[in-house]
């Protein structure tokens, strides 16, 4: 038996024991199933190695393609939808929202101020449901400690704050 330990889009860690013959679609199955995800050809899980990030094979054993325990994988996105309206799931969604939040943050997705002011909006609505004014108020306290964006302003908290009092 091994351990492997998944970083998940949401920032927890999923671990779990895995015989040394388990593929990779095996792991990929157990990491979906833990977070009841139905639509999982989206998603995959990487791995680093030598200062690379690499795609787990999901025909082969991962005891093949990786040669240190504990096996450390972070799940995301690998493919996106072409259009993802036609999305079955909403924790599907969720999960692409997440992935793309964290590529924002990172820098590796460049957006402009509207586009983060609008993901920002989605982000706020998937984690805090619809705006509710006696619950979350006029202002922006309710969104402060959520991180939108690598350089997050005061008017960019404003303005996601008010697309997210329209989103139903």
């Amino acid at each position: 038996m091994a351990i492997c330990h998944v970083l998940l889009l949401d920032g927890s860690e999923f671990e779990i024991s895995i015989e040394k013959k388990t593929s990779g679609q095996e792991l990929v199955d157990n990491v979906c199933m833990h977070l009841n995800l139905l639509e999982k050809d989206y998603f995959s899980c990487s791995y680093r190695e030598n200062d690379s990030k690499l795609w787990l094979n999901n025909n082969k054993r991962i005891s093949k393609q990786l040669k240190n325990e504990p096996y450390m994988f972070t799940f995301e996105v690998k493919f996106y939808p072409p259009e993802p309206r036609t999305l079955q799931e909403d924790i599907t969604r969720y999960q692409l929202c997440l992935q793309i939040r964290r590529d924002i943050l990172t820098g590796k997705l460049p957006c402009s101020f509207v586009t983060q002011a609008l993901l920002g909006s989605y982000t706020a609505q998937a984690e805090l449901g619809d705006y509710i004014n006696e619950e979350h108020g006029l202002g922006t306290n309710y969104i402060k400690d959520f991180r939108f964006a690598p350089n997050q302003t005061d008017e960019l908290l404003e303005k996601i704050a008010e697309l997210h009092r329209i989103h139903r």
